[in-house]
């Protein structure tokens, strides 16, 4: 053996690290890794680097700031996550890590988990709690509605509008309810019906859905412009079991659409009802008033004929009248102000109904053979028998030119 042979082979640090590097990514490549996230450091660079750990051993791990930002939750130490990437070593300080290409929580989906963290934020905020929130109108001059134009929740709220308060204005903010960027137009059709100030709510609803579907309502920037904006929000979202965070931070939730509707729509008989209660408590009560004062009146003449001289009498029948004169104004006046209050709600009432909408020049057009509402020029054909209900009376035409407008 000659010295040239038996001299060791030397390998210089770089070498060697970038030995082992080639080693790991030809032989293992990538792979999936299961740990516990520690010690999580989010710089500047908007890099995320943290240590994936077990009871048997740690791994470094850099996940870089393209894929962070498909991230559709926000990593936390001691969340247990799946992590898919390539193994190498980093040259500077000879380390084994892991370069992260996915991250998912173990266990619950990503939504969920980002569902869960938002939730428990803005609950430390104090963004669901109750003294925030503000009563409903009990009678609303106008609703607004922000949801899907061709959505069923709009068709459900349409009903129940009809049925419970037939001719309340409603004002419609359509917005997409669904999909990548939805929550962009949900908070600017809450802004137009707030820009607008003449709704005095607004129902924020749409059917149900997977969690997914729902996302949209489960996003920050929706959940803050709920909690700022000026007007009462019901929310109806999804079905009864679907809760999102549009729901925990409106002024009131409702199971349903439908639901939502008759909580921000009063019912017109129960309206009636009541103004007729009122009345009728109004006037006992002043019945019973005037027999009172009544009664005293006559108690106190009667003591004065039977112990009072003639002169005190008259003098105290003098200081009666004029103090009967000044009840009776009080009580008249009392009484007017009360009539005036009941003949405004009533006028209110009345302003609803469809028969005051026909008396502002509208017309409701039925079709003679069936008595189906005519709502587009397709539903009466040339020729169509037609019945035309006024204000205060009704037409009976024949429809015999149609123009589109």
């Amino acid at each position: 053996m000659t010295e040239a042979a038996a001299a060791p082979r030397i390998y210089s640090v770089g070498a060697v690290v970038a030995g082992v590097r080639r080693l790991l990514e030809e032989r293992v490549g990538s792979l999936w890794v299961v740990g516990e996230v520690s010690n999580l450091r989010r710089p500047a660079s908007g890099h995320l680097y943290f240590t994936l750990k077990d009871a048997e051993g740690q791994l470094r791990a850099a996940l870089f700031r393209g894929s962070a930002r498909r991230l559709a939750f926000e990593p936390e130490d001691g969340l247990e996550v799946l992590v898919y990437g390539e193994l190498t070593v980093y040259g500077e300080r000879g380390e084994l890590q892991i370069i992260v290409r996915e991250l998912e929580p173990r266990g619950a989906g990503a939504l969920q988990v980002a569902f869960e963290q938002l939730r428990r934020r803005l609950e430390a905020e104090g963004l669901f709690d109750a003294a925030r929130k503000r009563a409903l109108p009990r009678v609303p001059r106008r609703v607004g509605i922000a949801t899907s134009a061709s959505g069923a929740a709009l068709r459900d709220v349409l009903e129940v509008a009809r049925r419970r308060l037939p001719g309340l204005p409603l004002r419609l903010a359509a917005c997409r309810v669904q999909g990548l960027g939805a929550e962009h137009e949900v908070v600017e059709a809450l802004a137009a019906l707030a820009r607008h100030g003449d709704v005095d709510v607004i129902l924020l609803v749409r059917g149900g859905g997977s969690l997914e579907d729902l996302q949209p309502f489960n996003s920050e920037l929706l959940a803050r412009a709920i909690a700022d904006c000026a007007i009462p929000i019901v929310a109806g979202i999804g079905h009864e079991t679907d809760v999102t965070i549009a729901d925990l931070v409106a002024d009131a939730r409702a199971p349903t659409p439908s639901a939502a509707a008759e909580l921000a729509i009063p019912d017109a008989r129960s309206l009636a009802n009541q103004l007729a209660r009122q009345r009728d408590r109004l006037t006992r009560g002043m019945r019973v008033a005037l027999e009172r004062q009544r009664a005293a009146w006559r108690a106190r003449d009667a003591a004065l004929r039977a112990h009072a001289p003639a002169q005190r009498v008259a003098v105290g029948r003098e200081r009666l009248d004029a103090a009967r004169r000044v009840l009776a104004r009080a009580i008249s006046g009392e009484l007017a102000r009360r009539r005036a209050r009941l003949a405004q709600r009533a006028a209110a009432l009345d302003s609803l109904s469809p028969l005051a909408v026909l008396g502002r020049g509208y017309g409701l057009v039925r079709r003679s053979r069936d008595g189906a509402i005519v709502r587009d020029a397709c539903d009466a054909p040339l020729g169509e028998a037609l019945d035309v209900r006024v204000a205060r009376a009704e037409l009976a035409v024949t429809v015999v030119r149609t123009r589109n407008v």
